[in-house]
């Protein structure tokens, strides 16, 4: 039996509460515990505040607690070096180093590198100067769809997808003149709008290997048929059996293989997750961005969906082990649903008390996103996403049936959700 670890979950969301999860449920795990946590993980393990993007705190939390794992959910202490703090330190880490880490912190970097490797992408520029962004955009045809992003960490809020260039150059004086989202403004990247059905590939990476974790369906918008403002996901199915085998092949083949390659020649030791945006065109599939953690609400059912044992492949993953080839599937088909405040992706309220139920069905599970503890010890909202209802069933029509019937009952005052959840397809 192999040694037993005292594992700690970084992050807040519904992400790490699902890692949080799956790691209780490990024989390898002696004790979990997370930090800062939310209302639910509280109820599981010890939670202690601390602010995410605070390296020293994450590590001084780890050695005071005796801490032999930590998993970094959120890509803000991943980007600020907190897995290289913590190596430093002695203790082992899951995810992507700092220099790994600049694919989700810098959009520009990444674009370069994916032009440098000529991996599938939209064509772009990369812009810190207001006036020659202007004068690329003037190259662009009046009437065309073009994107705009802040090349760093803008919270889901720094891309626009402007319908002419009028509109694009309103955005672009916003971000680099203006300075509305600050450092993370200070590069940008204006790209051709890529027409087609979005979809995401999640790899578990250890150095120059990985191993595909299970397809799933995000869907973005916040009103049902894909509607209104993108939101940060309202509900996932998985497996995604409507990515046919032979798109996969082309998509390991044209860029997770390619990528893994650059990584290689540019000396970077890939170590974690990669989670990569991908927009199938009429021209094959192009790379929309990559992201360097789990995705959120993808983790709440795609880490169930599989019979290998998370903290073993995490840890493997963090050691530069060798990885299985191939995940084992359950065979199960799962659903989630997001319970959402009233009035997100724009303001609503928070404090709201939640009611869960006592029991739940075989089956079905909540797992907390936007909850925190109140002063008196009672789960109250905290976020736009708040909860979400998960369903697992041997079938998708089946998943869908308990998820939807577990959805009516009352969590909060004007909560909300999407009806449609797999049953459309983003972008069709």
């Amino acid at each position: 039996m192999p040694e037993r670890l005292k594992i700690l979950v970084i992050g807040s969301g519904g992400r790490e509460h699902a890692i949080l999860r799956e790691c209780l449920k490990s024989p390898l795990a002696a004790e979990v515990i997370a930090a800062p946590g939310n209302g639910g993980m509280a109820q599981e393990a010890e939670c202690f505040p601390v602010d995410v993007g605070n390296t020293d705190a994450i590590v001084r939390l780890a050695i005071e607690q005796q801490v032999e794992f930590v998993i970094v959910g959120p890509e803000v202490p991943l980007c600020e070096g907190a897995v290289d703090r913590l190596n430093q330190s002695g203790i082992l880490a899951f995810g992507p180093n700092k220099e790994a880490a600049r694919f989700e912190a810098s959009k520009t970097y990444t674009k370069d590198f994916l032009a440098r490797h000529d991996i599938p992408t939209a064509s772009f520029g990369n812009f810190s100067d207001g006036g020659r962004a202007l004068e690329y955009l003037e190259t662009l045809p009046e009437e065309s769809s073009i994107v705009v992003k802040a090349s760093g960490l803008a919270a889901g809020k720094g891309v626009l997808i402007a319908d002419n260039r009028t509109k694009a150059a309103g955005f672009v004086r916003d971000i680099l003149v203006e300075k509305k989202f600050g450092e993370s403004g200070e590069e940008i990247v204006i790209e051709e709008f890529l027409e087609g059905r979005e979809t995401s590939l999640h790899l578990l990476v250890s150095g120059e290997q990985f191993v595909v974790l299970p397809l799933s369906r995000d869907h973005k918008k916040i009103g049902e048929g894909d509607t209104g403002p993108n939101t940060g996901g309202m509900g996932v199915i998985a497996p995604d059996d409507s990515i046919p085998q032979e798109i996969l092949e082309e998509i390991l083949e044209n860029i997770a293989k390619p990528t893994l390659a650059g990584f290689r020649a540019e000396g970077i030791d890939y170590r974690g997750v990669l989670y990569i945006g991908i927009m199938l065109t009429t021209k094959g599939p192009q790379v929309l961005e990559f992201n360097v953690r789990l995705g959120d609400p993808e983790t709440q059912l795609i880490l169930q969906l599989f019979e290998e044992d998370i903290v073993e492949l995490f840890k493997t993953a963090a050691t530069g082990g060798v990885l299985p080839k191939k995940l084992t599937p359950t065979g199960q088909s799962s659903i989630t649903v997001v319970m959402a405040s009233d009035g997100y992706p724009d303001s609503y309220a928070k404090g709201l008390p939640i009611d869960l139920p006592h029991k739940l069905p075989e089956g079905l599970s909540v797992i907390h996103a936007g909850t925190k503890l109140d002063s008196d010890g009672n789960i109250v909202t905290s976020g736009g996403r708040v909860l979400n209802i998960v369903a697992i069933a041997d079938s998708p029509e089946e998943a869908s049936e308990r998820v939807y019937e577990a959805c009516k009952h009352s969590f909060f005052e004007k909560q909300y959700y999407r009806r449609d959840i797999g049953k459309t397809h983003a972008n069709e």
